[in-house]
């Protein structure tokens, strides 16, 4: 079984003038957003992939910002090969507004092939990434959204190329939404759009012309148990590819399986991945988007009475924390108590309710 590192060390050796962009470049480069790139490169600098791991290996990486372990051999294995090490990285961005609920990353790699690969970061370790994620089940045109559009804009004013955008997770929904409220020149420059197991969108996004103009150059991949890759709404075509881990787990693209330059395909998705899919898509129709907006305004009201700033914060100062959390929660007023308590009723009772409907379809079949 191969992953994205494989990849590397049988195809690296060829550069994309000798073996055209394929699916799992894609994957590799949306995943490159996400390495920690702060005070590796400077705010203008435009440097090879080769040079910047170089910077990194003599980095103490203890007081880096490692989202993902895998980045760390990832990260190396680019900058040897010929075929990353040599694309050229500029206009790296990362920025994050609590006060906004604002989490944006972004990265621009210029190919040997004279294109632009736009790389928009996911949920990083940070609250307020989480808290503007939860944002999107109620609301439109969230303040990442905005930002992707604005990147993207300016990238293309400054660099004449074609273009590739893409993103994994919540990255992969900042690319398709700067895409398709982009200028219309800009949009006539998009090769493709890639979206690696990210959320969709409302129902008012998904019925604009934009979104009905921009779709047929989207390219979704989510693995055979997807969760995240499932949740709102999407009205593009998406390629099920096949992960070695499982349940939510398999968000993890490193997990992603690799056959030469294309991802193992399967038919399907599993009926785990329909079962939760079917419960979230239902839960959020009993419950409207102002208690939605609601619930958890409040719930990371209780979260931020902590002062961490990072989920890994929360968790590793887990039995401190809790305590301030049961006091902030108990400070909350009884009403808004009754509303937290309806709408997690709410979810167990539809979790309940399809459990009890998939049981009797598969004990018909």
């Amino acid at each position: 079984m191969a992953n994205v590192i494989d990849y590397i060390k049988w195809r690296g050796d060829l550069s994309l003038l000798q073996d055209e962009f394929n699916e799992i470049d894609n994957l590799i480069l949306s995943r490159f957003s996400y390495f920690p790139l702060d005070n590796l490169i400077k705010k203008d600098e435009t440097v090879s992939i080769k040079e910047l791991s170089e910077r990194f290996k003599n980095t103490d990486i203890s007081k880096m910002k490692i989202l993902w372990p895998n980045d760390v051999d990832l990260f190396p294995v680019m900058g040897e090969s010929k075929r990353f090490g040599e694309m050229k990285v500029t206009k790296y961005i990362n920025k994050v507004k609590p006060e906004k609920e604002e989490q944006f990353s972004a990265v621009t790699i210029i190919m040997p092939d004279d294109t632009l690969y736009v790389s928009y970061r996911g949920t990083d370790n940070t609250v307020v990434g989480w808290k503007e994620d939860l944002n999107m089940s109620f609301k439109s045109h969230v303040a990442g959204q905005l930002e992707s559009k604005k990147y993207l804009e300016e990238i293309s004013s400054e660099y004449p190329n074609e273009l590739r955008v893409g993103g994994h997770s919540k990255g992969g929904n900042f690319a398709i939404y700067a895409s398709m409220f982009a200028e219309s020149d800009v949009k006539d420059r998009i090769i493709n759009i890639y979206n690696n197991d990210g959320p969709g969108f409302g129902d008012d996004i998904i019925q604009t012309e934009e979104y009905k103009g921009i779709i047929k150059k989207v390219n979704t991949y989510i693995p055979q148990e997807s969760v995240f890759g499932r949740l709102l709404n999407h009205e593009e075509k998406y390629t099920i590819v096949e992960s070695i881990e499982k349940g939510f787990m398999q968000h993890d693209l490193y997990t992603w399986q690799v056959l030469g330059n294309k991802f193992i395909y399967l038919k399907e998705v599993t009926s785990g991945s329909n079962f939760i899919d079917k419960s979230i898509k239902d839960w959020l129709k009993q419950v409207d988007a102002k208690q939605r907006e609601q619930v958890i305004d409040i719930i990371f009201e209780i979260i931020n009475s902590t002062n961490v700033e990072t989920v890994s914060e929360l968790k590793k100062q887990w039995f401190s924390n809790a305590g301030t959390l049961f006091k902030s929660y108990r400070q909350v007023d009884e009403e808004n108590r009754k509303m937290i308590f309806a709408t997690l009723t709410e979810l167990l009772k539809v979790v309940k309710n399809n459990f009890i409907e998939e049981h009797k379809n598969q004990k018909n079949k």
